[in-house]
């Protein structure tokens, strides 16, 4: 791309309830949740969304709750299989950014949790692979199903903007937020599927806190609704995704449990000006943080 960044950036966020029903094939939920997500895609190219992201695993449901190799047959290849490379034609017809979470299959067997990265040219860029992986109590089962990422924080330098992604249970460990702010990201986008309990408290409280210590945006994206049969012991996705800047300001956020695209501008020049301030990268020190990384802590 020859396109000159510019000191805003339009950004998109997609939540989403689940269409169709888990008694269906993955094939068949997949084709249900794009269809859905294409005239919302439409409609960010049409309000000129340079950025857009969508939520965790976006063509299905969160099946993590199951213990069901069944849903092994929702991963696919990226960056050869079908979402991605549908995505890249919407992202080269709208000349737009466009983050796809999606479950991949690396090798027959081995998956993970990952989001690809296409430019706004259509162009493939590379992919972040979910580092933190939990598997606790009730539902979170998520070993059974993804391994721990393998890829760093790759920083993807896109026709807008310098972009980073963090997936979901990733915004607890604020390292990676440190690593990709240091690799240079202005925009981190954290594609979730996270449900009402102690998280919603957290959900406006670490995010907003990890763009304030690192100077950064942050788009933070949520499911929406029930997904039964899990519903009962999983409890509500309860959407509220929301875009917040590096002073921990968030700026504009989507309803409680309505699908929606929300798009909103941001000022990347509020970076420089936030960081001119608060010397937080100045007057970190490295040199005394060897016993972080320590096997034993």
């Amino acid at each position: 791309m020859t396109t000159l960044k510019a000191p805003t950036l339009k950004c998109g966020l997609i939540q989403m309830s689940l269409k169709g029903d888990t008694s269906m094939s993955p094939e068949q939920i997949r084709q249900h949740m794009l269809e859905a997500h294409l005239p919302l895609i439409d409609e960010a190219g049409r309000q000129g969304v340079q950025v857009l992201c969508f939520q965790e695993v976006f063509t299905q449901p969160y099946f993590c709750p199951s213990q069901d190799s069944k849903w092994y047959a929702a991963a696919e290849s990226i960056p050869d299989g079908p979402t991605t490379r549908l995505m890249q034609e919407y992202a080269k017809k709208h000349q737009m950014v466009i983050v796809v979470p999606i479950y991949e299959e690396d090798l027959p067997g081995v998956y993970y949790n990952t989001a690809a990265v296409i430019d706004a040219d259509g162009r493939y860029l590379g992919k972040y692979r979910k580092t933190h992986i939990p598997d606790t109590a009730p539902g979170f089962w998520e070993k059974l199903y993804f391994k721990p990422g393998n890829l760093g924080y790759p920083v993807f330098d896109t026709a807008y903007c310098k972009l980073g992604v963090y997936i979901c249970y990733d915004r607890h460990f604020p390292e990676g937020w440190r690593a990709l702010a240091l690799n240079g990201a202005e925009y981190i986008v954290n594609p979730s599927a996270t449900v009402a309990g102690k998280s919603k408290y957290l959900w406006e409280l670490e995010q907003p806190a990890a763009a304030a210590a690192n100077g950064v945006f942050i788009g933070a994206i949520n499911r929406v609704g029930r997904e039964a049969p899990w519903d009962e012991r999983m409890g509500e996705f309860y959407g509220s995704s929301y875009i917040v800047n590096p002073l921990g300001k968030i700026e504009a956020q989507a309803s409680y449990g309505e699908d929606e695209l929300l798009v909103h501008e941001i000022d990347l020049n509020l970076i420089r000006e936030v960081r001119k301030g608060w010397q937080f990268f100045r007057d970190r020190r490295p040199d005394l943080y060897g016993d972080l990384t320590a096997p034993d802590h």
